[in-house]
């Protein structure tokens, strides 16, 4: 159970809480705590659903043989495929968040930051190659890391906080809360990740569902804190971007500097050990089914781990990392492409959710909710809807070959 709450809790908080507390209480003011409040609220039957998919339906394909029980198996490998090509980008814009936040906190070069990014991507793909006996317990201990700065974070800013602060309340109006709240659904995605990884569970009824509440609690209130703390002591004036260094560093000066850059580089390892073991997973699943090259399938004799699915993420890292080094990528621009893929992936996982869990009053409610909520926030993913149309587009040339030469 500490290791599913663990891995969970890594998935889900990211670069998120490094930045969205002050950007969100820069466009919103004070009540920038309502959208806080709701999201953790609205965020739960999201949570829930995957959760209870991954209890009644463990496998290495999580959202992908979820999608595939419901709708058929071509459906089910093209989600597959969306998160197998995400996380090759997605998991070094983490990497460069932390790495940026430690060499922002003692002064290093971009040259440092690339390095450091890279120590952690070759750090969680090594751990993941291993396995998740070991993978579990390092993601215990680093979580609970994390937890005790941010703790530590929030208890040394309270007596910097005042009432004032929080007035006026509301300063631009519902519709800047409304902005913050579409802002906030990116702190909260990773649920789907630790689904690929509920066929390793020991007891995946236990885990899945309960490591899902205990983990949805401890975000929530984590998130929530820092937020208010961030609002009451101003720190998001200083430098919004990262309200975190500045909490910190009021109390605890230059070493309160380098344990939150200390403590990103934590939080953004625990988000690429936790997608690395997903996504590897993932292709091992498309492989067995017969989506993905045959390779893929094959597992280290002596780990039991997917090693072709590592490795092609390894080889994914090294061409993003060198493409972003020479400036033709952006952060911006890699922190956009795999957005719309994910939210696409949630949206089919919580309609397989309202089909395979129809005869269950909760698990319908909840993955309809999800749905619906996702629904809503599709459209703001603007122009990036290309990079899952590419992969779309890909996949039928892809199946189409295959089912020519049969």
């Amino acid at each position: 159970m500490p290791q599913a709450v663990a891995l969970y809790i890594g998935a889900v908080i990211g670069s998120g809480i490094l930045i969205t507390p002050g950007i969100t209480a820069r466009m919103a003011g004070p009540s920038a705590i309502i959208a806080w409040i709701c999201m953790a609220l609205l965020i739960l039957p999201l949570a829930l659903s995957m959760g209870l998919l991954s209890a009644r339906y463990p496998n290495a394909g999580g959202v992908s043989h979820f999608v595939s029980l419901a709708f058929g198996p071509r459906l089910g490998a093209l989600i597959g495929w969306f998160f197998l090509m995400s996380v090759p980008i997605g998991a070094p814009v983490a990497a460069l968040t932390g790495a940026g936040y430690l060499t922002a906190a003692l002064g290093w070069s971009e040259p440092i930051r690339i390095t450091i990014a890279a120590a952690l991507l070759l750090f969680s793909l090594l751990i993941n190659w291993i396995g998740f006996q070991l993978a579990g317990k390092i993601q215990v201990a680093v979580v609970g890391a994390i937890i005790l700065v941010l703790g530590l974070a929030i208890v040394v800013a309270i007596p910097d906080m005042k009432v004032s602060n929080f007035t006026p309340f509301m300063p631009h109006g519902w519709f800047s809360v409304g902005q913050s709240a579409a802002m906030l659904f990116w702190c909260f995605i990773g649920w789907e990740a630790v689904s690929h990884l509920s066929e390793e569970f020991k007891d995946p009824q236990k885990a899945a569902v309960r490591g899902v509440i205990i983990a949805a609690s401890i975000v929530g209130l984590l998130y929530l804190l820092t937020a208010i703390v961030t609002i009451g002591t101003q720190s998001y004036l200083n430098d919004a971007d990262a309200s975190l260094v500045h909490l910190i560093g009021s109390r605890l000066g230059i070493w309160g500097a380098v344990l939150s850059g200390l403590t990103a580089a934590c939080i953004c390892t625990a988000t690429t050990v936790a997608y690395i073991g997903a996504a590897s997973r993932v292709a091992f699943a498309l492989s067995r089914s017969g989506y993905a090259a045959r390779p893929f399938s094959h597992l280290s004799p002596r780990f039991r781990t997917p090693t072709v699915g590592i490795a092609f993420l390894g080889s994914c890292f090294v061409i993003i990392l060198s493409l972003y080094a020479t400036g033709l990528l952006k952060l911006e621009l890699l922190l956009q492409l795999p957005n719309s893929a994910f939210i696409l992936t949630y949206l089919a996982g919580c309609a397989a959710g309202v089909r395979l869990l129809w005869k269950e009053k909760v698990g319908r409610w909840i993955s309809g909710i999800s749905f619906a909520f996702t629904l809503i926030v599709f459209p703001f993913t603007g122009w990036a809807i290309l990079y899952p149309l590419a992969i779309t587009i890909l996949f039928w040339l892809m199946t189409r070959k295959r089912a020519v030469q049969r």
